[in-house]
């Protein structure tokens, strides 16, 4: 059960869509219109069989029935059917030829939607943002039409995790931070969802945010929209909206959500439940704006996910809460270690009279031994007296001072000097390198060639996207590095970099098996990170987690970006 409800398959819902991308003049595939567009195809095909047979007709030629265990392209097994809806059926498989688990698609090559469903699956996953889930194969073989993409069964839906009541503050704040820049940067591409339910959001064990079916789920249910980014923008303030108040933002129950009350309108998401974020709820109900809200405090609402995202990225950052640290149970003794296991209970005993000693050294004995100790100190210190006067008057003080030699440790350190870097490669760790051939511009003396990285949405830190970027240099033999003098092209602030000591250009383990170096964060277009201590090694990873936000020039479009221009290492010969 629960790997059905983490699967990267669209899980058919036939409820609380009408709200949503598509009204009912385009989305006539869920609740009452399904049933109704199901009587009228029904209506329609048994008509057009009965013209066929009067007519000498051949009818068309329908798909074979599927089952657990087919194979498709002799690499992908079918293991379980999730959905069967409208004319095709998604499918939990497994990937036989890498192992893995995969999600399918799958509708007959004559289904009406089956070309546009292949141009979906075609342009999404030309997209190649890992904030999506990916779709991995886009074939029309055998009569069929089948698209193939990721299955993530360590995430979780979004459905799951508002059944147990709404989001933190904190949770929702990244929900609509992440999915509205996903989904700026996939309109920007020309890509829309316009299915974008609380099933199409997927929250992995880090805490990333991913979305499914982009472009696809639409094409296989043929939704369509004239306005499509107000019709995600919207979307996304119903699943801020259901993430605050555990309610659908309509008069009607979706997704295991009850809808608002009728008749009362849109309420915003702190009148409906006390305790709600007011800058949250004041995003959720400028995103849905759309369908008739009035936003707080008159600010302009969201039409597109782009405005979306600068609105979230302009409102103060919500913090995570603090950690919660339960008290320790009091410790509790036993009756065995009260020394009463096996004992009768001890009967109260006559109070008896407490005889109080006397002061300490108030007694005869002590004033004795007053006395006694104070001579004793007084003949010590009169017979050191006269051995150091002995001593001083003895003593010839005239002697010459003998000379010392110097030692090893009163020698200064040789200076760092510049080190040679005899090669370069980069370090892409994920398998997706930034700017391969640009490498050996960072050291051949050159301000005017760098190497770059790609142009990213969200920033400056990378990850969650992007755990970072880097390039490992060769410096020939080992060398004790101390330091790093390292040229940028992008100035500005959060730029982070850490250097490392690798076992080769390629290294075989991962950040954690690598000895640190130095690190340093910078807002100039020089950073310099140094060390007291020079780490021994041959090869130096430069890793860098964080860049700064820089304006588009005439190669380069504007983004969080940085690039390399120069760079030099200093350090000693062992």
């Amino acid at each position: 059960m629960a790997e059905r409800s983490t699967a990267a398959v669209d899980v058919a819902d036939n409820s609380g869509d009408d709200p949503l991308t598509a009204k009912a003049d385009t989305a006539a595939t869920d609740g009452v219109a399904d049933k109704q567009k199901a009587a009228d195809t029904s209506a329609e095909a048994t008509e057009k069989k009965a013209v066929e047979r009067q007519s000498g007709e051949q009818p068309s030629i329908t798909a074979p029935e599927l089952h657990s265990g087919h194979k498709l392209a002799r690499r992908y097994r079918l293991e379980e059917c999730v959905t069967r809806l409208d004319g095709f059926s998604s499918w939990r498989a497994v990937d036989e030829k890498l192992r893995r688990a995969v999600g399918v698609h799958l509708l007959p090559a004559d289904h009406p939607r089956a070309r546009s469903v292949l141009a979906a699956a075609r342009s999404s996953a030309l997209l190649g943002d890992p904030r999506f889930v990916q779709v991995l194969d886009a074939v029309e073989e055998n009569d069929l039409v089948y698209v193939v993409h990721e299955w993530l069964p360590d995430s979780t839906e979004l459905t799951t995790l508002l059944a147990a009541g709404p989001l933190e503050p904190h949770d929702a704040y990244q929900l609509v931070s992440q999915v509205s820049q996903a989904m700026a940067a996939a309109h920007r591409e020309g890509l829309a969802h316009l299915r974008l339910t609380p099933s199409a959001v997927l929250r992995s064990s880090t805490g990333q945010y991913r979305i499914r079916g982009l472009a696809v789920n639409a094409a296989l249910r043929g939704i369509t929209a004239e306005r499509p980014q107000r019709s995600d923008t919207e979307a996304i303030g119903a699943l801020l909206y259901a993430s605050l108040t555990q309610r659908w933002p309509y008069d009607s129950d979706a997704y295991g959500l009850s809808g608002l009350p009728k008749g009362v309108g849109l309420l915003p998401p702190d009148q409906v439940r006390a305790g709600v974020h007011r800058g949250l709820s004041e995003i959720a109900m400028r995103a849905l704006a759309n369908d008739g809200a009035t936003a707080s405090r008159q600010e302009p609402p969201c039409t597109t996910p782009d405005e979306l995202a600068k609105a979230v990225a302009a409102m103060p950052r919500v913090k995570p809460p603090e950690p919660e640290f339960a008290a320790p149970p009091e410790y509790q003794r036993t009756t065995y270690q009260q020394g009463t296991y096996g004992r009768p209970q001890p009967r109260p005993a006559v109070t008896q009279p407490v005889v109080v000693p006397p002061p300490p050294l108030q007694s005869r004995t002590g004033k004795v031994l007053k006395w006694t100790v104070s001579a004793l100190l007084i003949a010590a210190l009169g017979l050191g007296s006269w051995q150091i006067a002995d001593r001083l008057l003895g003593k010839d003080n005239t002697t010459k001072p003998t000379d010392i030699a110097p030692t090893v440790d009163d020698e200064k350190p040789e200076p760092p000097k510049p080190l040679t870097i005899r090669s370069a490669e980069e370090y892409a760790p994920d398998g997706l390198p930034q700017n391969p051939d640009g490498v050996g511009n960072t050291y051949d003396s050159d301000s005017a060639s760098y190497w770059r990285t790609k142009t990213f949405v969200g920033g400056p830190v990378l990850a969650p996207y992007k755990q970072g970027v880097g390039i490992v240099y060769d410096l020939g033999s080992e060398q004790n590095v101390s330091s790093a003098s390292i040229g940028l092209r992008y100035s500005g602030p959060n730029t982070a970099i850490t250097l490392y000591a690798a076992d080769s250009l390629s290294p075989s383990g991962g950040l954690d098996s690598m000895k640190k170096i130095a690190t340093v964060e910078t807002s100039g277009s020089t950073a310099k990170p140094e060390t007291t201590t020079p780490v021994k090694t041959r090869y130096v990873l430069l890793w860098m987690t964080s860049v700064p936000y820089s304006n588009g020039d005439q190669y380069f479009g504007a983004g969080f970006k940085q690039a390399i221009t120069n760079l030099s290492f200093q350090g000693t010969t062992p």
